[in-house]
């Protein structure tokens, strides 16, 4: 089993020597605090790179989570977006690679989502396209029945899976309750977890005393306030998310979790301006 040592090590790795001095800083008091780049899915789509990486230098955060979505052909077929995943040379990805490394950015994960009808080639591309990126990590939304289809590839590549979970916790086939986040982990040695606190406690969870316990094996946190009872998604202060405990508790631990904000609520400003609010909640909680 990898140790979060070994972690550590991958996921330092992920931080290229040749731009290691350009590299955007964004931890506060030993919390490194990223954004899930879905934050900024509203961004026209032909521009989502280029505007991602200029609201990321803007606002000052070094580390992100890529939505695959936000680099792959929009409005287009189901057959015809996996003829896309299979064909498209790696190049492609090592250039958007590139354009986020040359800005300081570290991208730490892919967020590649199988499901059911991911075929075995599309499951085996999604790690060559994560590698080729620069990710040390594959962050998915997924079910337990599709993701043991993913051992065999998380094998060969050598690279961990993490998966995030949403708050559906009537249908025992989602990643949601504590126990099914538990039975991954216990598929694989590489199977990890993305814990969305804002999901896991609106389903009834306690994300504190998850983390205090599988804090070895938690990629990244993923940062929102929602209302308890599976409630909705509000601006960060209003709702009953522990926000604030649990980056005390990565502050506190020294855990080496990336907390990355990824912004849902219907905000009044851009993406940019909302995702810089919650930046700013973050350095306050850290204070």
């Amino acid at each position: 089993m990898l140790t979060r040592r070994d972690f550590g090590k991958m996921a330092a790795a992920a931080l290229p020597l040749s731009r290691a001095l350009a590299a955007i800083n964004s931890k506060i008091n030993g919390v490194e605090i990223g954004v899930q780049t879905y934050s900024f899915r509203s961004l026209p789509h032909d521009q989502v790179v280029d505007g991602t990486i200029k609201a990321m230098v803007d606002i000052g955060l070094g580390i992100c989570e890529l939505f695959c979505s936000q680099i792959e052909p929009a409005r287009v077929s189901r057959d015809e977006l996996r003829n896309w995943r299979l064909t498209t040379p790696l190049d492609y990805f090592k250039d958007v690679h590139k354009k986020f490394d040359d800005a300081g950015i570290n991208i730490f994960a892919y967020n590649y989502s199988f499901n059911e009808s991911f075929t075995d080639e599309e499951i085996d591309r999604g790690f060559e396209m994560a590698n080729a990126v620069g990710a040390k990590v594959i962050t998915a939304s997924t079910t337990l029945l599709t993701v043991r289809r993913v051992i065999p590839f998380a094998d060969k590549h050598k690279m961990i899976v993490a998966m995030h979970g949403h708050s559906d916790k009537d249908d025992p086939n989602q990643f949601c309750t504590p126990q099914s986040f538990q039975a991954a982990m216990e598929m694989s040695k590489l199977f990890y977890v993305n814990l969305d606190i804002g999901h896991f406690f609106a389903a009834g969870f306690d994300p504190v005393a998850f983390i205090k316990k599988h804090h070895a094996r938690i990629t990244n946190i993923h940062l929102k306030d929602r209302k308890k009872d599976d409630g909705a998604n509000v601006p960060w202060g209003e709702g009953d998310t522990p926000i604030k405990p649990v980056l005390a508790l990565l502050r506190d631990s020294k855990f080496p979790i990336p907390a990355l904000i990824e912004y849902e609520y219907r905000g009044t400003g851009t993406p940019e301006e909302e995702v810089k609010k919650c930046f700013e909640y973050c350095k306050q909680a850290l204070a």
